[in-house]
């Protein structure tokens, strides 16, 4: 769960700040993910732990409510994981997350049939056994490793990095995960397996890597109300016109239109 506050400006430590506005909502990676594919058209399918708590049962309900199927949400002794989010006028985001729940994940003989009989797989929001042992699974996966697995390095997530189509990663996250930056950073993690790489960076747009084609989309800045899940949000709508069919240029227009739909109002999805 996501529990988001818009504040004038972040909290300096032992001061107090006025809270703006307060959004609660169902959030994440996974969910996020799962929950704008299958709003623009393309059926899928989530292996996550919630809580047996209020906030999973809001989560699950809200999956099957734009259709997402859920015979992969398992049900954990832990609270639901929450995120706790400030977001300034600017759309900057603070973020203290609590794993919770989804630290119980494993990937069991029911959660191997769930990931192998998908047509595609996508991981991300995962700790790093998780995603060694879905690369041990599926082939030729989407992988956004975000800015924990990121911070691992490219030598822990090369048996992932050689099992991906597509990798989605931010400036910074390339930063972390290769030591480089664009373009040097995304040729990187070609040369170590990956088939695909899709930077993004900010209000300022996205690239497209594969060997031999590189793709640059430029955008204006858009205001942001709430940067939350822009990533997760980019990366389904780029696989929804990759699974199409669509071209690279293409694909990165429709994950710029997803995002900027994401981040103009409070919440993820």
């Amino acid at each position: 769960m996501d529990f988001i506050f818009r504040v004038p400006s972040f909290v300096r430590p032992d001061s107090e700040m006025n809270i703006e506005e307060v959004c609660v909502t169902p959030g994440g990676s996974a969910f996020n993910f799962a929950a704008w594919t299958e709003s623009l058209g393309l059926h899928s399918g989530i292996v996550s732990v919630v809580g047996s708590d209020y906030y999973g049962k809001i989560i699950r309900d809200r999956l099957a409510s734009v259709g997402v199927d859920t015979g992969g949400l398992s049900r954990g002794d832990k609270p639901t994981g929450m995120a706790f989010i400030s977001v300034d006028a600017a759309g900057r985001r603070s973020i203290y997350s609590y794993t919770g729940a989804n630290a119980e994940l494993e990937i069991g003989e029911e959660e191997c049939r769930y990931i192998e009989s998908a047509g595609k797989v996508h991981l991300t929001g995962c700790y790093i056994e998780v995603a060694l042992s879905v690369a041990g699974i599926a082939e030729d996966i989407s992988f956004s490793p975000g800015t924990l697995l990121a911070g691992y390095g490219l030598k822990a997530l090369k048996p992932v990095v050689e099992k991906t189509e597509m990798m989605f990663l931010n400036d910074d996250e390339l930063r972390s995960l290769t030591g480089l930056s664009v373009p040097s950073g995304a040729l990187e993690l070609i040369e170590n397996g990956a088939g695909n790489v899709v930077v993004t960076h900010g209000p300022s747009g996205a690239s497209f890597f594969s060997r031999g084609v590189r793709e640059n989309l430029k955008v204006r800045g858009v205001r942001a109300t709430d940067t939350t899940g822009a990533g997760d949000a980019f990366a389904a709508g780029f696989m929804v016109e990759w699974l199409g069919g669509s071209e690279p240029l293409r694909c990165l227009e429709a994950g710029h239109e997803t995002a900027t739909r994401a981040i103009s109002r409070m919440g993820a999805f």
